[in-house]
């Protein structure tokens, strides 16, 4: 698909400018737009409905289909979910092209997430009519139990801008399968995905009232009065431990179910003994995907100091091997979100470089239009450097070494986060033994991605409660009741 401006405007221009509520699209009650940018070009996109609280309390009010869409069949909800897979990647191009231009990633990236993003529908399509109960006599034998799930009620899904399209899907791929209507508000910075999908859904069936979208630049002012208002009986979010934390706080009041996928600070550990080819590649992956905007980055490199030379010499000639540039040219590393992202960047390089690192390729920013970074590798980082203990969200890897393996289990458990964690070892007791003391809630032995969705995807500690996706991504979603009944 040629990406020429001609077409970028086409694209674009498709995509419904309004909130979607009740099965309408309708202007903010206010009247009020605000802008989405192209970060490749620092260029305003076009303009979306920015909803307040009016806004939030009409989409709370249709949220009011929760017991109609309860009672549908499981099978239905199912082909519609499946109908939503196969629009998906029909539309694959298209969708490709909007994100690219919202977010920034590459093309080739973007179709990926399209992919990914499909098949989370396509997951839970399957799901959707294996809901389970159970029957069971009571330990005196004079009673039955009947256990059943039912769907949580309706809920509140806030998804963030690095993944626009399959961090929803995630969402309201089980929501769809456990019957919960939603009220879903995506990142500011790129709404655009979000409301196509909506349409998108619309036309696979998906019934009025059951997933509303508010966009808004004032999130607080949206998300608040739903948390606080009693329809919404969950809240599933992605983004900051900063404001997953408010979040918790603004639960308790109603005693919402919260699912949080929080920030992370990935290890990544390369042993003496270490396949380097694999491990190069996994590097590659885990922390140059996404332009190194994503939690499951790998965010702190650990390599045995007997091969450290080595792997950052050829981690950093695979790093220049890549091209920079708008993400619809066909470059290998598109820009940062927004300058206050690629700022943090400039700040947590400046930093470590003053700690005594050394650059060995990149390490800056790209001057003119968009907000683009150089692929960075760095040595010689001080463990004290801020970007050990911050998320970088930026194309950057930085390599401490180790000789201990101890000592490296210490160094990659000392965070308060616990998402992810990269391992690599050609030695089968090490990759258990090891794996065993990570304290994470994911691990990636030899490869530098985690994410399916037919996997649990969560982590420990301040990255979060709950999972999402595979077998129990569905639990989030459903309420579990039981029924005793005496025999006689």
């Amino acid at each position: 698909m040629s990406a020429g401006t001609e077409q970028e405007r086409a694209v674009v221009a498709a995509v419904p400018d309004g909130l979607f509520i009740g099965g309408e699209w309708r202007p903010a009650a206010a009247g009020g737009v605000f802008s989405v940018e192209d970060p490749s070009l620092a260029r305003e996109l076009r303009t979306v409905a920015d909803a307040d609280a009016d806004d939030a309390a009409a989409a709370a009010a249709a949220a009011g289909a929760q017991q109609s869409w309860a009672a549908t069949a499981p099978r239905e909800r199912s082909e519609i979910l499946r109908r939503g897979y196969e629009l998906l990647i029909e539309r694959r191009e298209e969708l490709a092209l909007l994100m690219t231009l919202e977010m920034g990633k590459p093309l080739a990236e973007a179709r990926g997430e399209v992919k990914y993003a499909a098949e989370f529908f396509r997951w839970f399509a399957e799901e959707a009519v294996r809901v389970e109960g159970g029957y069971q006599a009571s330990p005196d034998g004079k009673d039955r139990f009947v256990v059943m799930k039912r769907p949580v009620g309706p809920v509140l899904l806030i998804t963030p801008w690095n993944f626009p399209l399959a961090m929803g899907t995630r969402k309201i791929g089980p929501a769809v399968a456990a019957g919960c209507t939603m009220i879903i508000k995506p990142a500011e910075q790129t709404p655009l995905s979000m409301l196509k999908l909506a349409e998108i859904l619309t036309e696979a069936g998906l019934p009025a009232g059951v997933l509303n979208v508010l966009t808004t630049s004032r999130p607080g002012e949206v998300v608040e009065p739903l948390m606080r208002g009693g329809v919404i009986r969950k809240m599933s979010f992605t983004g900051s431990t900063a404001v997953g934390r408010l979040l918790i706080e603004q639960s308790a009041e109603q005693v919402l179910r919260v699912s949080l996928e929080l920030g992370g600070n990935a290890p990544f550990i390369v042993f003496d003994d270490a396949d380097l080819d694999k491990a190069v590649e996994g590097a590659m992956a885990a922390k140059m995907r996404n332009i190194g905007e994503a939690c499951t980055a790998a965010n702190r490199m650990y390599v045995h100091a007997s091969v450290a030379d080595e792997f950052a010499e050829r981690l950093a000639a695979r790093m220049d091997e890549l091209t920079v540039g708008r993400g619809t040219d066909g470059a290998d590393v598109g820009p940062l979100i927004d300058e206050a992202g690629r700022a943090k960047v400039d700040e947590l390089v400046a930093d470590a470089v003053q700690r005594g690192a050394k650059v060995l390729t990149g390490g800056r920013h790209a001057e003119g239009e968009g907000y683009f970074y150089a692929p960075t590798v760095m040595t010689g980082v001080s463990p004290d450097s801020a970007l050990m203990s911050q998320e970088i969200f930026g194309p950057v890897a930085p390599i401490l070494t180790f000789t201990d393996e101890d000592e490296v289990i210490e160094a990659a458990n000392d965070t308060e986060y616990g998402l992810v964690s990269y391992l690599f070892t050609e030695n089968l007791h090490r990759a258990f033994r090891v794996s065993e003391k990570l304290d994470t809630g994911m691990i990636g032995l030899n490869k530098g991605v985690v994410s399916d969705p037919a996997a649990p995807f969560g982590g420990v500690k301040a990255s979060g409660l709950g999972r999402e996706g595979g077998r129990v991504g569905i639990d989030e979603f459903l309420e579990t009741r039981y029924l005793a009944m005496p025999l006689g």
